[in-house]
């Protein structure tokens, strides 16, 4: 069952409208409510329909892009010469077309943004001039115009590609669009900010990949597309984690905003109520593809049938739901359950019970839920591959399990501990959090060698095969950006000049009172910091292996810049940050340049166990290496009965005989 290539767009454009119309309606009854908790004057009919019509629009454009280039990256093959297929093809251009619509409704939404905010008619009040001035003030409309920024250099980066190594590449930039818009709405301001924010990331961004990633999919049955069967199986895998998540953040992210007793007392409640029952339609659907229109795949891959209708209804099912988060985020919540926050919990979203002790780091812990979900997942997956080396009969080194999962503990801790906790209203808890990031969280994980488990343990996908999960870790390990990322140079510069650009350029002091600049900066710390240690212990295979004196090179180079960075913070006589760390209010933390001075000393001592556990790694290779040089030669000297040693003998013997005759 095929269609003409014409009928696709129509499909998704009318998905895109009913997204849009449950937005507008929604939102048109949530009008009063919405003009009461503002105070603003009714902005006119062309903003208060105009604006959740075209968010929702354009969100469903966003979702297309997202699951277009992931299918054309992971969901069906490229050419054995690594040009894209004909259905990777029209994926990519169906990604480039989403994206420029994406990009076009995120410029409208600038000027509704303005118009709603101001409560000014936008067509009889607001001219170009003013609708520019007011959005460098208004915080949501210069969300948009970075959404629109982001989305528009996605959409021209992908005009000219052809080659499937980019696909990768562009999923993630359609992904990263996404980012502006999780940072803000409800989520973003008020107390318990830092759960909310991280909730709707990550059920923005698994909401984004099921519907995209469904609606490519269907249109590649639709069109006949090769290989549907195996795009099928790969996205219910893709869309069965998607729902988990959606869930998970989902209910994290509602109970932050409302009580359960507020449900069925207002309209925020009600909407709640409908976008979870959609979600658990969703989820039947998917159920029920995976029971039906999978299995008829893998027993016929032309019959297309199934998949295509249920892909259908479920489509149908995502442009209600985007229409009703829509104008969820536009319908004021119920009153928060702290009547009067305090000034720490607006500020960093919670309080804090006092000053830190040990107990506190130790007990007093606060679940991230990026870094810490994060943590637990990389434990089970690694253990999960072990376990499938061992039921293959493989070994693997006990030594690496204990170190990875030592890591992903750190990782846990530096992050959802009391540590973790502290490390926004103070510098010296963000300083150690920083060093149990950097310096030993990636050392531990690199000594787990996850890459090669990883490509010992997933099946090789086999010749004139569909390239699998294995051959994508193959593809990027050789590719350009490994390449450059781990040369040496780059690798000690991202790692090293990280400290002194972030500290001593005036990033921190910029960004420490915002909660999305501290997960970036966590992340640049993990990442950074195992980039580093991965080309210097070596275990796992890089596109640029480094002799041991190289190693020792990078380690020694990199331990007094390191040091000096420490001794520099320690002899500060200005505070980063202060106005933030004053404005938190805290009686108990008023020492902000003593404190600040205790960070330097953290970072000053803290690269002491990282370099014993890197000199013990590169004492343990050199051993095992000259271990195997030793046993080739013995294996040689077997094979051919210890030629090489007869003829030193014989060499030997011959100069002895001449020295004789001399004399």
């Amino acid at each position: 069952m095929t269609a003409p290539h014409g009928a696709v767009w129509p499909v998704l454009f009318g998905v895109a409208v009913l997204a849009g119309a449950v937005a507008a309606g929604l939102g048109g009854l949530s009008l009063a409510d919405a003009l009461t908790a503002t105070g603003l004057p009714d902005p006119g009919p062309v903003t208060t329909y105009g604006l959740p019509f075209v968010r929702a629009a354009g969100e469903i454009a966003a979702a297309v892009a997202v699951g277009s280039f992931l299918l054309a990256a992971f969901l069906v093959p490229p050419q054995a010469s690594g040009v894209l297929d004909v259905a990777g093809y029209r994926a990519l251009r169906a990604g480039t077309l989403a994206s420029g619509v994406w990009t076009v409704c995120a410029v409208l939404l600038v000027p509704l943004t303005v118009s709603d905010i101001t409560g000014q008619p936008l067509l009889s009040k607001l001219g170009l001039a003013d609708i520019w001035s007011v959005a460098g003030l208004v915080e949501t409309a210069g969300t948009w115009r970075w959404t629109a920024l982001f989305a528009a250099v996605v959409t021209v980066v992908s005009i000219p590609v052809l080659r499937w190594s980019w696909t990768p590449v562009l999923c993630a930039g359609a992904v990263f669009t996404l980012v502006p818009l999780a940072l803000s709405g409800h989520s973003s301001a008020g107390g318990s900010h830092d759960l909310a924010t991280n909730s709707l990331f990550i059920h923005l961004v698994a909401g984004v990949v099921w519907a995209g990633g469904l609606l490519a999919l269907w249109a590649l049955a639709v069109r006949g597309g090769a290989h549907t069967d195996l795009a099928a199986r790969r996205f219910s895998a893709v869309a069965l984690w998607c729902f988990v998540a959606m869930g998970f953040s989902g209910v994290i992210n509602a109970f932050v905003r409302v009580r359960p007793g507020d449900l069925l007392h207002s309209s925020y409640g009600w909407l709640i109520i409908g976008k979870v029952a959609a979600l658990l339609v969703l989820g039947g659907l998917g159920y029920w593809q995976r029971r039906s229109a999978v299995r008829a795949l893998a027993v016929d891959p032309q019959d297309r049938r199934p998949l295509i209708r249920l892909a259908l209804v479920e489509s149908l099912v995502f442009g209600v739901t985007f229409g009703i988060a829509v104008a969820l985020g536009r319908t004021p919540p119920p009153p928060p359950p702290v009547a009067n926050p305090s000034v720490t919990a607006v500020e960093i979203g919670y309080d804090l019970a006092g000053p830190p002790t040990v107990a506190r780091i130790l007990f007093d812990w606060r679940f991230d839920l990026i870094f810490g979900t994060a943590a637990i997942l990389f434990a089970a997956v690694y253990v999960a591959g072990v376990i499938r080396l061992r039921r293959r009969g493989d070994a693997w080194p006990a030594g690496r399990t204990i170190a990875w999962l030592c890591g992903c503990a750190v990782l846990l801790f530096a992050t959802s501990s009391g540590l973790g906790r502290y490390m926004p209203a103070m510098f010296s808890m963000h300083m150690g959090a920083h060093m149990l990031l950097s310096m030993l969280s990636p050392v531990l994980l690199v000594l787990g060698a996850p890459v090669t488990l990883a490509l010992r343990a997933l099946p090789t996908a086999g010749r004139g095969a569909p390239p699998g999960m294995r051959e994508w870790l193959l593809a990027a390990l050789h590719s350009r950006v490994s390449q450059v990322l781990t040369n040496p140079f780059v690798a000690t510069a991202l790692f090293v000049g990280g400290f002194y650009g972030l500290y001593f350029g005036g990033i921190f002091d910029a960004v420490a009172g915002i909660h999305a600049a501290h997960v970036a900066m966590n992340l640049h710390f993990l990442l950074s910091g195992y980039l580093f240690y991965w080309v210097v212990i070596g275990i796992d295979p890089t596109p640029r292996p480094l002799p041991a004196l190289g190693k020792l090179g990078m380690v020694f180079g990199s331990l007094p810049l390191h040091a000096f960075f420490g001794v520099v913070l320690m002899g500060t006589q200005t505070v980063m940050a202060e106005g933030f760390y004053k404005s938190l209010q805290l009686g108990w933390h008023t020492d902000l340049l003593g404190d600040q001075r205790l960070g330097g000393g953290i970072a000053w001592s803290a690269g002491e166990v990282p370099l014993v556990l890197v000199m013990l790694a590169l004492l343990i290779q050199w051993r095992r290496s000259d271990d195997r040089t030793a046993k080739r030669l013995d294996r040689a000297a077997d094979r051919d009965e210890d030629a090489d040693l007869a003829a030193y003998n014989a060499m030997l013997a011959k100069l002895a005989e001449q020295e004789s005759g001399r004399s």
